[in-house]
């Protein structure tokens, strides 16, 4: 019994040290990825160099529609990588979604696509401050 016990502890803090191990990975590749294809602005960055850049909302239609920044477009990521082409290479892109999780991932896309002037707003929408707007249903 003792060694039944023994045994089932030893599996589940192996499980819990894989788990731990696969998230700090994510984290620190996450990480990376961010600091080779973007820089990441504060808020007060970000408000001052928007007015001069195409802002990109990567959240999901709805989302967008219950409140964005102010001046941005939606283009969920998805469509991103199939709409790409439509962004200009020669202004700087501003990407946000509701932390940093998808620009991130859209910053590496289309750093590997020769965009070279990517900005992520840090911590995203979900702490921004600045002016929002809410669509009409």
């Amino acid at each position: 019994m003792v060694l039944g016990v023994s045994s089932g502890l030893m599996i589940l803090n192996t499980v819990i040290i894989i788990i731990l191990l696969v998230w700090i990975f994510s984290w620190a590749f996450q990480t990376y990825r961010r600091k080779r294809y973007a820089t990441v602005l504060s808020q007060d960055d970000f408000k001052q160099g928007m007015r001069k850049a195409q802002v990109i909302d990567l959240r999901q239609e709805n989302d967008f529609k219950q409140g964005h920044i102010l001046g941005a477009r939606n283009l969920p990521y998805p469509y991103l990588r199939q709409q790409y082409g439509e962004l200009r290479k020669d202004l700087p892109v501003y990407l946000y979604d509701e932390g940093m999780t998808l620009s991130t991932q859209a910053a590496a896309f289309l750093g590997k696509h020769g965009y070279n002037h990517l900005y992520i707003l840090k911590d995203g929408y979900r702490a921004w401050d600045g002016k929002t707007k809410k669509s009409k249903y």
